[in-house]
């Protein structure tokens, strides 16, 4: 059966600035991303259809699918039960949020569902509604995903005889872990450790955590519980309840707290975000969708930042902060809480970052880790930034 994992444009957009780059099923919640979940539990390979500006670097497998599933959501196994119980011209939706549909579409298909008939789900799911939902939800995801990837198998045991560990049974290390006296505290929440990942010296880990493949947590630094790192990644300081997408660096001392940094970004040395309001009110957040801020309804929310993205030394970001893709942000003071992409400075002023410089930016940086930055990506970055001038302050 040809299955794919759909970005509906309303809930894309809610997704913004991570969703410029990539689809929503390529958004990482938990240790795996969207995608990898449906596919490790269904077992087979899964599509993209998402947005046309995405679609030469995330091309679909088919022209043609007999079922498609909203992308915002995560799987179980009690939800795949029902998704696979449906019958040709069912839908499955929760209130009027549309879960999955069988049938039989083409990528020319315009009216998803909507001829459908309607199954309601009544059992709990995980919907990624608004961009800090994953680091609201990435706690239970990291729970889910570590019985998924680690049942039945035995975990590499640590040879280091200075590491402590707490709750050994909720710590599960994959091949080529270099672990050096730390402290793994798995009592409320298991600790995932990918391949070829590093713990150095002094660090102390908190779980649930999950550590991606080739990561790895610098000398001292402090982790708090519901944080994930992925592959390629460099972290330090103090980090509390946030997910750093691939490739991306925190090296340094720094806080950074209820935050989503994407891809290839860079925080200096002692950058900081604030998480909780002075007055402890609710945080405020840009949206997209209404072009204005809104209402998150939380007390602690960070920083989501867009990929490409970087901060200089000392760069202090405000409660609820957005930054787009390709920004580049430096000053001594707070910028502004909404930082469109390729914007260059701080607080004092901004000014667009040039394309082409942002560019050979990017080339250096992906360069380092043996990539490239391809004629579709260069492509996708120049759609990003001529909508971005054409949009105000």
């Amino acid at each position: 059966m040809n299955i794919a994992l759909i970005d509906l444009p309303s809930h894309r957009s809610k997704l913004f600035p991570l969703t410029l780059t990539r689809p929503i099923a390529d958004l990482r919640i938990g240790i795996l991303t969207i995608r990898e979940k449906w596919e490790k539990r269904m077992q087979q390979k899964v599509s993209y259809l998402t947005h046309e500006s995405l679609s030469e670097l995330f091309p679909p497998q088919s022209d043609q699918f007999e079922l498609l599933i909203n992308a915002c959501i995560c799987p179980s196994d009690k939800l795949i039960q029902a998704i696979l119980a449906l019958h040709d011209e069912t839908a499955l939706y929760q209130g009027d949020l549309l879960i999955a549909v069988k049938g039989q579409f083409s990528l020319a298909s315009h009216t998803i569902g909507q001829e459908s008939k309607k199954i309601e789900y009544n059992e709990p799911i995980i919907h990624i509604h608004r961009a800090w939902d994953i680091f609201l939800r990435n706690a239970e995801e990291i729970k889910a995903d570590f019985a998924l990837l680690t049942a039945g198998r035995q975990s590499t045991p640590i040879s280091d005889p200075h590491t402590i560990v707490y709750a050994p049974e909720n710590v599960f290390i994959e091949e080529g872990v270099t672990i050096k006296a730390a402290i793994l505290n798995a009592e409320n929440g298991p600790i995932y450790l990918d391949k070829d990942s590093e713990i150095q010296e002094g660090a102390a880990i908190r779980g649930p955590f999950a550590l991606g493949a080739g990561s790895r947590i610098n000398m001292n630094a402090k982790i708090r519980e519901g944080s994930t790192v992925g592959p390629g990644c460099k972290i330090g300081g103090e980090i509390s309840n946030s997910v750093i997408y691939g490739n991306s660096n925190k090296a340094h001392d720094g806080f950074l707290g209820n935050s989503v940094l994407g891809e290839w970004c860079n925080l200096g040395a002692d950058t900081n975000n604030s998480n909780l309001k002075n007055n402890y009110s609710p945080v405020e957040m840009w949206d997209e969708v209404s072009q204005s801020y809104i209402d998150t309804g939380l007390q602690f929310c960070g920083l989501i930042m867009g990929d490409h993205s970087k901060s200089a030394i000392n760069t202090m970001f405000n409660t609820g902060t957005t930054v787009g893709v390709c920004s580049n942000i430096f000053g001594s003071g707070f910028p502004r809480k909404r930082i469109k992409s390729f914007t260059w400075g701080g607080d004092r002023s901004m000014m667009a970052y040039e394309l082409d410089k942002a560019i050979e930016t990017a080339e250096i940086v992906m360069q380092r880790k043996g990539k490239s930055c391809s004629l579709a990506m260069q492509a996708l970055l120049k759609n990003i930034f001529d909508e971005s001038q054409n949009k105000a302050s």
